[in-house]
């Protein structure tokens, strides 16, 4: 029987299709195929909001050639990915494939492991149209927003500007931290610190308070009486107070703590961590007979849950790997937050054998560190707590109390792979004290201080302030962020969002004329609906009534009430523009600030705000000279890399790239061996001395054959070889003088 298999990616498609072999054809739409139009609404309101899909553009050849493998199929299966994005893509692909969609021909996998596909192959379901109409409210919703509201502002503020329902609300977050700051008034307040000693050890405590009630120094004169009163005098242990803590694992990732994590700890934004992610769970490519494995399970989610089969995976290889001690008297189970979908697991590693070192070497770099986080962090969770031992002295010397701590790791439990300790470095090691006990004091430091403004949103920040707030969905947040950066409503500043003055004009035009829109419980609660049509408790056309009864009174009202001449606020620069005389004003771009004319598009003078001469760059010989004028050869650099120059160019244009030369020799005649690179980066050798004419992929040893006495060379893959074809070594035999090739643990 032919069957046809229809999933998203291309990538997904050759995984897919190598579990499920002969009689199936599997093959990607690439995304949606049907979209709204983006010239018009594409929404009937007045007739119970009715859609106008058209087939996106360029998608024509596609959806051509997917009637036809559907015509020649015996059956059609919709594996598109398994959230309410994906099931509307099967319905769009069932309406045009004319496909019954109540018939069992969607089919969903958590995971792209061999079991797991050939498993949710043999229960199809029909498409739940209420995911399809939970994912059709959410588009509907955000067209009438932007369509609706974005020609306000760009009649009042700037052309090419857009409003939407969770990208507004993001906006007005960093516009409200950036008005916070500049309201921001410092506190004066201050630290005492002393340095004490029983005799043997020195160490530190701080000012704690009068008595028992911690209080704090306000100003210079407060500090000053602290230090009078403790002046010359000896100290007395108060009381010393021993405990134990426990810091419980951190969960298995969701989609937003992931990103929260990827960006803290790897530097990644938040699309880059999805894009990689992307990968990770359609499969990677091992090579050969073993095929391509999905690394992880589905990286949308906002649940906690695990399966049975992954704890009872994770149990075996902790207790094996660590040591029973290092697993809990009782299995972790987290709970998800009330509004998580749960339809799928949290994000883990779909086989807990394959472990990151193992499948290192088929996997980029930003693969391979996004994949050890989400490994070690799974396995973390379901580890035994941290334990350390902690101590905190009083120390009083009449009234005046300090106080000093410590606190040493007793155990270090799921942290041994996950460390997640943030006091590292931080503590002290305290002598024995007892209560009672005199100590001396060497030295006293005053010092002043004031309060800090709050700090700018990062991205994981941003993110994880909006999934708090129940604002957007896991998988809206990297698009969400990334939009507001491209509407340039805020701009990045080393790791920090910052608002601009574009983004702090659009926001309170939306707070004065609509604030239900940017309204952070208006937003979250348009998403509790979403939610309930997705599990079929509410409908699709009630919710759309009830937001747009409202919205149209709202956008009657602005059509009253904006008027055009609220414009974008300008800043002057000092620059006259010297092409038509205009004083320029200050813009921002996406590499700052500039100055611009605002004669605008007749004139499109710009400059920088501040015209600093470049460094001159040094010049670097290379210690070669040029064949054609004699000229020394210096080495260049241009936005394609660096390359080696004639001194007298443009007067002599020789040139040639940067040549890097191995530690190996040739096997030839001995002499230096160039180590060079094509355009996709894979690295080949080639001799110095061109009538030599040695070249290889694979780089020479040094050790000689022990059969032949011919010239040993490292394949990339692991193992050596005789470069004498005609060796028993060679190439083209088995070398038993080659290493074993590097497997994965679990999978054959």
């Amino acid at each position: 029987m032919n069957k046809l298999v229809i999933v998203e990616s291309p990538t997904k498609a050759d995984t897919i299709n190598s579990y499920l072999g002969s009689g199936y054809k599997v093959v990607a739409s690439k995304g949606h195929i049907r979209d709204l139009p983006k010239s018009t609404l594409g929404i009937d309101v007045d007739n119970g909001f009715q859609p106008k899909y058209l087939t996106i553009h360029g998608k024509g050849a596609l959806l051509n050639s997917l009637k036809r493998d559907a015509k020649a199929a015996d059956a059609v299966y919709l594996a598109t990915d398994p959230d309410r994005e994906g099931e509307a893509i099967s319905w769009h692909l069932a309406s045009v494939l004319g496909i019954d969609s109540d018939k069992a021909c969607r089919v969903t996998f958590n995971e792209i492991t061999k079991k797991t596909v050939t498993e949710q192959m043999k229960h199809p379901r029909p498409i739940d149209m209420n995911l399809v109409n939970s994912q059709q409210t959410r588009r509907i919703l955000d067209r009438l927003v932007g369509y609706k509201i974005s020609p306000y502002l760009w009649k009042t503020i700037k052309s090419g500007l857009s409003a939407g329902r969770v990208q507004s609300v993001a906006a007005r977050i960093l516009v409200e931290r950036e008005e916070e700051i500049e309201a921001f008034v410092p506190r004066e307040y201050w630290v005492i610190e002393a340095e004490f000693s029983d005799g043997r050890t020195s160490f530190v405590g701080k000012y704690f308070g009068e008595d028992d009630k911690k209080s704090e120094l306000s100003c210079e004169e407060e500090a000053n009486a602290v230090l009078e009163s403790i002046k010359d005098r000896s100290f007395t242990v108060k009381s010393v107070k021993y405990g134990d803590k426990q810091k419980l694992p951190p969960p298995p990732f969701t989609t937003s703590s992931l990103q929260q994590e990827a960006s803290r700890r790897l530097g990644f934004h938040s699309q880059r961590t999805m894009k990689i992610a992307q990968e990770l769970y359609e499969g990677v490519s091992f090579g050969g007979k073993r095929g391509s494995h999905g690394l992880i399970t589905y990286m949308r989610t906002d649940s906690l849950r695990i399966s049975d089969e992954a704890s009872d995976a994770a149990e075996k290889y902790i207790r094996k790997e660590y040591g029973d001690e290092f697993y809990p008297e009782h299995r972790r189970v987290y709970r998800s937050a009330a509004s998580a979908q749960d339809a799928h697991e949290a994000i883990r590693p779909t086989d807990v054998t394959a472990d990151p070192d193992s499948v290192k070497e088929y996997l980029t770099s930003e693969q391979f560190k996004l994949y050890k986080l989400i490994f070690d962090r799974f396995l973390a969770s379901q580890m035994a707590s941290a334990l350390y031992k902690t101590m905190i002295a009083e120390l009083a010397c009449g009234n005046s109390v300090f106080r000093a701590s410590e606190y040493t790791v007793a155990f270090r439990g799921y942290q041994t792979i996950y460390d997640d300790n943030d006091e590292s470095g931080k503590t002290q090691r305290l002598p024995k004290l007892e209560t009672g006990l005199t100590v001396t004091v060497k030295g006293v430091s005053a010092s002043r201080r004031f309060t800090e403004p709050p700090q700018r949103f990062t991205e994981s920040a941003l993110i994880r302030f909006l999934e708090e707030r129940g604002i957007g969905r896991p998988s809206t947040y990297a698009s969400t962020v990334t939009t507001v950066l491209q509407r340039e409503y805020a701009v990045r500043e080393k790791k920090s969002l910052k608002a601009t003055d574009l983004g702090k004009a659009m926001v309170a035009l939306m707070k004065e004329h609509f604030p239900e829109i940017v309204d952070y419980d208006f937003t979250a609660n348009m998403e509790a609906d979403l939610d309930a049509i997705a599990a079929g408790k509410d409908d699709m056309k009630d919710v759309l009534d009830g937001f747009y009864e409202e919205f149209s009174k709202t956008l009657e009202s602005a059509k009253s009430n904006i008027k055009e001449k609220a414009q974008q606020p300008v800043e002057e620069s000092d620059f006259i523009c010297e092409k038509c005389g205009r004083r320029m004003v200050i813009r921002t771009g996406r590499f700052g600030k500039f100055a611009a004319c605002p004669g605008f598009p007749q004139c499109r003078n710009t400059r920088p705000l501040e015209d600093k001469p470049k460094p001159e760059k040094p010049v670097v010989k290379t210690g070669e000279k040029c064949p054609l004028c004699g000229g020394d050869m210096t080495l260049r650099e241009s936005k394609f890399g660096k390359y080696v120059a004639c001194e007298n160019y443009p007067a002599c244009k020789n040139t040639h790239s940067v040549v890097t030369y191995s530690d190996a020799v040739c096997p030839k005649c001995g002499r230096r061996l160039a180590e060079l690179g094509t355009k996709r980066g894979t690295k080949y050798y080639k001799c110095e001395d061109e009538s030599c004419g040695f070249m290889s992929w694979d780089k020479p040893t040094g050790e000689k054959c022990p059969k032949c006495g011919g010239y040993l060379l490292a394949k990339k893959s692991g193992g050596v070889y005789c470069m004498n074809e005609n060796c028993e070594n060679g190439k083209k035999k088995h070398s038993s003088a080659s290493k074993q090739k590097k497997t994965v643990k679990g999978k054959r």
